[in-house]
């Protein structure tokens, strides 16, 4: 849940929180061979692990500076680039500030959590100061975003490092911030108190935290007090579970929702290793942007946000359709109504946690229409040219998502529906809309709340068009047939068009993008995303109404000016570097770092 964009005493009012956006295929190629890594290494029948683990580089070619190396021109070769090591140096740098504020208890970073000094989560009271705390966060922040921007140039020139070992360091990492209170926004204690209504029998999309008083979960609330739930049904049932649990201990509470928010996000970035396996550099590049990124483990796991529930299920959905299953492979005529089915059921639980993850759907739905249109009147072998299995295969995936997700609300009550007309409309400080529109009105010049509206939703499509056009192919090794392989892009196209328009933005609502890109090919859209998560994670320091959080006025600047004034600007900035990189880029040129599909009949 959002929070406050001014200091109260500013007088402006947070805005409501917002749960939705406030706002070409290859040929058909039947199953494609896996990916031959052309990097000299281990015998062929060696795992591919162990080619990803080896900490020696190849032998450099005899021909001279400008000959390519081995495996042609574009393939990457395992090689020592400092950069590597450096980066991976500085985001453990802004790791450990993370986890630092975490571990210092109560600040205007952490809000306290009443309930048994015994119960989990566990961290010191030292009362830090703010100075010291938003220090710390600004140097994680700074660290982060330098790292990983490091690792992947010495990636792109074919650095590599041990995925796996990342992959554990970054699960033992989201174990320790679950293990702590959570940091950055007072959202988890806005979770506990739906939970608690939920659990008495009262109505959390009807009742408030104001309007319980007497409640000791609900007096813990300190943000967004007269807000009813925006949430959806699933993510009301999540918190529904951790009261059951936790009871009147608010501490016991947020710890389950932590926990059980940890084990998704680890869960997530399992998914994406396994479905890289079998390509070293992709299986770098998925561990770096998900499970081990620094950025994404403090806003979506410090930050104990439900918003990675909603992603897990999202990429489940994801690799469900996109992920063949060697036993079973498909048939011919494309998708199964049975890998339709589970990609909807999966995305459609994830939309009833939060309803702007539905927009990942539209990879595998855009999948099967473009899959349709190359194959029809085409006449080859195996191929069905008519319109009927594409409009079956579409209307399964288009009907279990609505299923599960109408099922829930329907469930839930009518008023289940109420907040979210009222979000939408929402316009945050931290955004380039803030030019146009805001509480006070537009920096440059005011426009009615509808024309954002209508302005979001045609710079989304515009966006989307470019990005399907210039976000790379994977590749991926793991994905043998070649147009599964786009519904990872087509996701990250429409993702990163949401994030990109969207008149309300939070840093932890970017983790849809980096999931969804992680499987593609390294580009310059990494770093416009880069660059975008880390601008807001600076912006809201702390995402807390000022007021509550104990912020100095003297750092009232941090969201008066840094906030509510240079974000806007920033993000403009790097909208327009994103449209002017999407009309210029070419995909059909091999991006760096990838491992080329190998051609038919090389050897596994």
């Amino acid at each position: 849940m959002p929070d406050a964009d001014l200091p109260a005493h500013a007088g402006n009012a947070p805005p409501v929180a917002s749960a939705v956006p406030d706002a070409d295929l290859p040929a058909h190629l039947g199953n494609a061979p896996p990916v031959v890594s052309a990097e000299p290494g281990p015998r062929a029948e060696e795992p591919a692990d162990r080619a990803a683990a080896s900490d020696h580089p190849p032998p450099r070619p005899a021909g001279g500076a400008g000959e390519a190396p081995p495996g042609g021109p574009g393939v990457p070769t395992a090689r020592r680039d400092h950069r590597g090591p450096a980066g991976l140096g500085l985001s453990a740098a802004g790791l450990t500030c993370f986890l630092l504020v975490a571990l210092l208890g109560p600040s205007v970073m952490q809000p306290a959590l009443p309930g048994s000094a015994g119960q989990p989560p566990y961290s010191l009271v030292v009362h830090p100061s703010a100075y010291l705390v938003v220090a710390l966060t600004v140097a994680g922040v700074v660290l982060t975003v330098a790292g990983l921007a490091l690792c992947a140039l010495a990636a792109r020139r074919g650095w590599t490092f041990r995925p796996r070992l990342l992959l554990v360091a970054g699960a033992v990492a989201a174990g320790a911030f679950a293990l702590m209170p959570p940091v950055g926004s007072a959202d988890h204690l806005n979770y506990a108190a739906y939970g608690r209504m939920a659990v008495t029998g009262n109505d959390p999309y009807v009742t408030t935290a104001r309007s319980l008083p007497a409640d000791p979960v609900a007096h813990a609330v300190q943000d967004w007090r007269d807000t009813p739930t925006v949430y959806g049904p699933i993510a009301t049932a999540q918190q529904t579970l951790a009261s059951l649990v936790g009871g009147t201990s608010v501490r016991l509470t947020v710890f389950v929702m932590s926990l059980t928010n940890a084990l998704a996000f680890v869960a997530a970035g399992l998914l994406l290793y396994r479905t890289a396996r079998g390509d070293p550099g992709r299986e770098l590049r998925a561990v770096l942007l998900w499970t081990a990124n620094p950025l994404l483990l403090f806003e979506l796991i410090g930050g104990a946000h439900n918003d990675v529930l909603a992603i897990a299920f999202a990429v489940a959905g994801l690799v469900a359709f996109g992920l063949p299953d060697p036993l079973r492979p498909r048939p011919g005529d494309g998708r199964s109504l049975s890998r339709c089915v589970s990609a909807g059921i999966l995305i459609g639980a994830g939309a009833a946690i939060k309803i702007n993850v539905a927009i990942a759907g539209g990879g595998p739905l855009l999948v099967l229409v473009s899959e349709w249109w190359r194959s029809r009147g085409t006449g080859e072998s195996g191929h069905r040219n008519g319109l009927g299995p594409t409009v079956a295969r579409a209307a399964a995936l288009c009907a279990s998502a609505a299923a599960v997700t109408g099922l829930a609300y329907l469930m839930a009550g009518p008023h289940s529906f109420d907040q979210l007309g009222r979000a939408s409309k929402s316009v945050s400080l931290a955004t380039p809309w803030h030019l146009l529109a805001g509480t006070g009105g537009g920096l440059l010049v005011t426009v009615s709340r509808s024309g954002v509206r209508l302005g979001s939703v045609l710079l989304t499509l515009v966006l989307v068009a470019l990005l399907l056009r210039a976000l790379p192919r994977p590749h991926v090794g793991g994905l043998t047939d070649p147009i599964g392989d786009e519904t990872f892009r087509i996701a990250a196209a429409l993702a990163l068009a949401w994030l990109f328009a969207a008149p309300y933005a939070l840093p932890w609502y970017d983790g849809l993008g980096w999931a969804t890109i992680a499987l593609l090919a390294w580009s310059r859209f990494d770093g416009l995303l880069l660059v975008r998560t880390g601008v807001l994670a600076l912006a809201y320091l702390p995402a807390r109404d000022p007021r509550h959080a104990g912020l100095p006025h003297d750092l009232d600047w941090l969201v008066t000016v840094v906030r509510a004034q240079v974000t806007p600007w920033v993000l403009t900035l790097t909208l327009i570097a994103l449209i002017a990189a999407a009309t210029r880029w070419s995909p059909r040129a091999q991006a760096p770092g990838c491992s080329p599909r190998a051609p038919a009949g090389s050897p596994r």
